[in-house]
């Protein structure tokens, strides 16, 4: 169920004494009195609504407010439809990885960047082997120069604690 922000005041909800007047097909009807606003929509039965009450005299249109609520929630869903939800897809791997799995998880990486997302490759450090990060380094420019053709590097490799991680985007085509 989809919702507009805010509700705006309709009928005898508004507590002004005038107010500027827009009608149904957007003409300005100038500034009259809310007794009058009010009868002039119950005649036409559509709703008077308070579309900007910072303004002075407030702002009210003739409407039918039913129908710009269901309009509204209809734009909303449709906008939520479009976006894009962008995932970071982690894939770790250890500084002596073999060729076999090497190869296997850039196989899973560029899948990942061909859908569209970010992929985020992690050298996880175990023990002593922190003290060589420098094979973490070149597992990791490994996978930037297999990835290069689909990719573009957002971060570089960085040591952070006992991981070592370098983020790819998607490149632009």
């Amino acid at each position: 169920m989809f919702y507009i922000k805010q509700e705006l005041p309709t009928n005898r909800q508004i507590r002004a004494k005038e107010v500027q007047l827009i009608g149904e097909n957007g003409e300005k009807a100038g500034v009259v009195s809310f007794e009058d606003a009010i009868a002039q929509a119950e005649e036409k039965n559509l709703d008077l609504v308070l579309v900007s009450p910072n303004a002075n005299p407030p702002v009210c249109k003739i409407m039918n407010y039913g129908k710009y609520k269901f309009e509204q929630a209809k734009k909303e869903k449709e906008a939520k439809k479009k976006q894009k939800v962008l995932e970071i897809k982690e894939i770790r791997v250890t500084p002596n990885i073999e060729e076999h799995d090497f190869s296997f998880k850039a196989k899973n990486a560029r899948k990942f960047l061909e859908d569209g997302n970010k992929v985020k490759i992690t050298v996880r450090f175990r023990g002593r082997e922190v003290n060589n990060s420098k094979a973490g380094e070149v597992v990791l420019n490994k996978f930037i120069e297999e990835l290069e053709e689909v990719s573009v590097v957002e971060k570089q490799p960085k040591l952070e604690g006992r991981n070592m991680f370098t983020i790819l985007a998607k490149k632009n085509a």
